[in-house]
């Protein structure tokens, strides 16, 4: 099997939701849901000097993540689905469902980590990231890696992807990866957080 999966550049990723939104326009979903989301982790503070009013920076930062379904190895979504509408193709690893089979019953949404199942409410079905197949099938990316403007979305084999950018997937704010074992590789922002500490703030959130 060639398993496939995403390179996410925090580093360059400046949180702009282009991807988000055109992750949207390619599948129709409608307001609420999306399969590809963008998370800023922020932290630091500010301190005032009372003898002169100067206010100064003490270890400010903030970061952008873009995620979806990370078509993982051993996928959530996969082993509670009670109708096998949720499935990992054999050839690709990708991670699908099947809105014939799906009956709207929530249980992926529930246990993904990542919350990458999407209730779509008109419909009564789930949806999720299945890497654009239809597209890359005819040579063309991902509408979420072909429309970043910062290049920091990547789609490949994931064997290649970690053998160029390493095998880093655990940052915040994604989950710990050892349930699920997705298949993304993440380079780092220089401020990026890999555990939580005081004063860590999770911004941008629904909009």
């Amino acid at each position: 099997m060639a398993q496939w999966g995403f390179h996410i550049n925090t580093a360059v990723c400046t949180g702009c939701k282009a991807c988000e939104l055109a992750c949207k326009d390619k599948h129709s979903f409608d307001i609420g849901p999306r399969a590809r989301r963008v998370r800023e982790i922020s932290g630091g503070g500010w301190t005032v000097d009372e003898t002169n009013g100067t206010v100064r920076p003490i270890g400010v930062f903030s970061y952008s993540v873009s995620y979806s379904c990370g078509h993982c190895d051993n996928p959530a979504c996969v082993a509670v689905c009670p109708t096998g509408a949720h499935h990992k193709d054999p050839e690709t690893g990708i991670v699908s469902v099947d809105t014939d089979r799906c009956i709207g019953c929530g249980s992926c949404v529930i246990n993904c980590p990542y919350d990458a199942p999407q209730m779509v409410e008109s419909e009564g079905v789930v949806r999720k990231c299945d890497l654009c197949w239809d597209l890359m099938t005819h040579g063309e990316e991902p509408a979420c890696v072909a429309i970043c403007p910062q290049r920091a979305l990547q789609v490949g084999k994931i064997e290649d992807l970690r053998a160029e950018c390493g095998d880093q997937c655990d940052i915040l704010p994604l989950p710990n990866s050892e349930a699920t074992h997705p298949n993304i590789v993440v380079t780092p922002h220089r401020n990026a957080q890999f555990s939580s500490v005081n004063g860590l703030r999770l911004i941008s959130l629904e909009q």
